[in-house]
């Protein structure tokens, strides 16, 4: 069967559970930033979240093994933090150790955590479940994707480029409890809104084993 890179998986949780999550992370303190919060899977309601039998049974089966959460990402857009994501690939892993090893690097730190730009078999062990708190459409700067461009390995920037302009994008849309399934290496973007409606994600990243490679040990963040 083709694989595409994403699915989009429609009313996975009602509007009240997702309400209940937004309440708590408004509750929460996390260290925001003007797009949302990195690091938070030590949230207690995002943790909950995450091992959300829902997102588990979704992540092992597109990963064909038992899936674990270890990153997860609070994306926000609003009118009054609104921004715009150009074609790219997400490369870069959390990392419990900075060492040299074939293929990764360069490395760099976030927020205190080592990070590695990882090969794309490395990479392929990963998948990322975006749970909407909101209504995701064209208007609020919903995902867009390039269709199985995940196939293709790490791309440099012109890749990238001549992709994004041969390929024909998705908008991803669905309303507030729908998850879009998405593969790292998957080239996607995101445009600036164009109305007032917020538009908040929490990304979820699932792997099935924190040892990614032999001696390559990811950080739960």
């Amino acid at each position: 069967m083709s694989d595409p890179g994403f699915a989009i998986e429609h009313e996975v949780f009602s509007r009240a559970e997702v309400g209940r999550v937004k309440s708590a992370l408004a509750c929460d303190s996390l260290n925001r930033s003007r797009a949302g919060a990195r690091h938070i899977l030590s949230s207690r309601p995002i943790a909950e979240l995450a091992r959300d039998e829902r997102l588990l049974e979704l992540a092992t089966r597109w990963l064909g093994a038992r899936a674990i959460p270890f990153k997860a990402t609070l994306f926000e857009k609003s009118p009054t933090a609104n921004w715009l994501v150009a074609w790219h690939q997400d490369t870069a892993l959390p990392m419990d150790t900075a060492r040299v090893a074939p293929g990764w690097g360069p490395w760099s730190k976030k927020y205190g955590v080592s990070y590695a730009h990882a090969p794309a078999r490395a990479l392929e062990k990963v998948v990322a479940l975006r749970i909407h708190l909101d209504d995701s459409d064209h208007s609020n700067g919903s995902l867009r994707v390039l269709s199985r461009t995940h196939e293709d390995g790490v791309l440099t920037d012109a890749q990238l480029l001549e992709r994004a302009q041969r390929i024909e994008s998705v908008d991803c849309h669905t309303l507030a409890g729908g998850v879009v399934v998405m593969r790292p290496l998957l080239i996607h973007a995101s445009s600036k809104a164009t109305s007032q409606k917020p538009r908040s994600v929490v990304h979820i990243e699932y792997t099935n084993s924190l040892e990614i490679e032999p001696g390559m040990l990811l950080r739960v963040a």
